[in-house]
């Protein structure tokens, strides 16, 4: 490794030794975002946006797979229309952002950029919303929502950061709950399978809920720090909505009806996760399936040989054209140690070297980043071989989160045993809880740990002596401290 490389290195922090500065290092250094002159934006940059496309797209597809439609919904929310749910209202007081001014003129009414866009599409539904026959009504959007967060991190929690948001309106109460868990179940599969991450789903407590819901479902991942990130929630509104903005229906028996709702949404949080879980020292580890560009090319160049090496690189790239993100880096101001390290620090699933030696036996040399195993491949074996490859890959990164999740899953009989672990080994805790907010609420101000969910029955081991007070029986809920 010559001068350059080790430089190269040197300038992200390492992960045991700082966190939090690592991964800052990282999203900079990587170009997926910078900082933006407003306090807490931040500008996504291509790379980092090329990450979100291909999140968007994949998600989009399930989304609309499960019957739902795209449609958008305005920015400003008027400000009475936030303020009819009181309950909601609360929750996102601290966050919202007004709009006092249109040009030199005061507004008669102040508006608020939407932090989320419960009190604006409502309004809409009630007066979309007639029949029975209008019923369900399944809409997602994709957009920005403004919420001005005093402590932000780079796509784990900005001012403003963009998100998709599903709204949906039902005639019972039974088909809005089976739609909450659906659309649970959807983000499970989508996060576990495209993202390569691990994550545990269940249902929030009181404490914990969306403010205006009536139960809320999450799903949660586990980061390489101990720390838990949730990654996705699904909402049963239940009526609450539906009373305050008059979203009523006639149903088939000629009754005048109030309906049910629910609401879902990810967001660009799911960048930070991927980082989080899956980078090392050496940089970002992106799962192939969402990753910018799958395989890059570089090409070991010899004054002699440079236009056979360089054909035979462009040769490549055209056989899988529209089959693999394959990149040429065929910039000659680099050394290949340097591209090897760039490439690597901005976490190309895989790396193709090919030079003199590799085309005189007729193959290339492939790298993965998730093990640094080098293996040579026969030209007639590319076809089938890279594809495979990615898919190794996929699986081998799904699989080593999971172990670090399960290997920092404790589960613990006493509340000493408890501080202990948060303290010193973080990761969840498996304890039992007795459903008092009290308890709840002393465990989180004595150890800044939350209740992350109480975990489906399927998943849901034996009760047991709450592990604050001790007095009741409890039910096992996972507890963290969380981003």
């Amino acid at each position: 490794m010559g001068a350059n490389e080790k430089d190269f290195v040197k300038e992200v922090t390492p992960r045991e030794q700082d966190f939090s500065q690592w991964y800052l290092d990282l999203v900079l250094k990587t170009e997926l975002m910078d900082y933006a002159p407003v306090k807490g934006c931040m500008a996504i940059r291509p790379y980092g946006y090329a990450i979100w496309e291909n999140i968007q797209q994949l998600l989009d597809a399930r989304i609309k797979a499960t019957g739902h439609k795209n449609a958008y919904f305005p920015l400003f929310i008027p400000e009475s229309l936030l303020q009819k749910e009181a309950e909601h209202v609360e929750g996102f007081a601290p966050e919202v952002a007004l709009v006092t001014h249109g040009g030199n003129e005061k507004l008669a009414e102040r508006l608020v950029v939407r932090p989320t866009s419960e009190a604006i599409i409502c309004s809409m539904y009630s007066r979309w919303v007639q029949s029975w026959r209008d019923l369900p009504l399944l809409i997602n959007q994709w957009c920005n929502v403004v919420r001005w967060e005093k402590t932000t991190r780079p796509f784990l929690r900005t001012s403003e950061f963009l998100w998709q948001e599903g709204h949906t309106v039902h005639s019972t109460a039974e088909e809005a709950e089976e739609e909450a868990l659906k659309m649970l179940g959807v983000y499970k599969e989508f996060v576990e399978s495209e993202l390569a991450i691990p994550v545990i789903s269940g249902l929030k407590t009181e404490r914990e809920k969306f403010a205006g819901a009536l139960r809320t479902y999450t799903i949660e991942a586990l980061m390489a720090d101990g720390r838990a990130l949730q990654a996705g929630t699904s909402h049963n509104l239940g009526q609450h909505f539906s009373r305050v903005f008059d979203i009523q229906f006639l149903d088939k028996d000629k009754q005048l009806k109030y309906a049910w709702q629910t609401s879902w949404g990810v967001s660009t949080r799911l960048i930070g996760a991927i980082i989080m879980v899956h980078g090392d020292d050496r940089g970002l580890k992106l799962p192939p399936r969402v990753a910018p560009i799958q395989v890059v090319v570089v090409p070991i160049i010899t004054k002699k040989q440079r236009d056979e090496v360089l054909g035979r690189a462009r040769e490549i790239l055209g056989e899988f054209a529209g089959r693999i993100r394959m990149e040429l880096d065929d910039r000659e101001e680099y050394s290949p140690g340097w591209k090897f390290n760039e490439w690597e620090m901005k976490g190309v699933p895989l790396r193709l070297e090919i030079g003199p030696r590799d085309i005189a036996q007729d193959g290339v040399t492939a790298v993965r980043r998730d093990t640094g195993e080098k293996s040579f491949i026969k030209t007639a074996e590319l076809s089938q071989r890279l594809p495979a490859l990615l898919d190794d890959i996929q699986a081998n990164l799904f699989q080593q989160a999971r172990e670090f999740r399960d290997k920092n899953t404790h589960r613990v009989s006493s509340y000493e045993e408890f501080q202990e672990v948060i303290q010193e080994k973080r990761g969840f805790v498996l304890a039992h809880w007795c459903g008092e907010s009290r308890c709840e609420e002393e465990i989180k101000d004595d150890t800044k740990a939350t209740i992350r969910c109480i975990p489906f029955e399927t998943e849901q081991p034996a009760t047991g002596p709450c592990l604050f007070c001790g007095s009741k029986q409890g039910k096992a809920v996972y507890f963290a401290r969380a981003y």
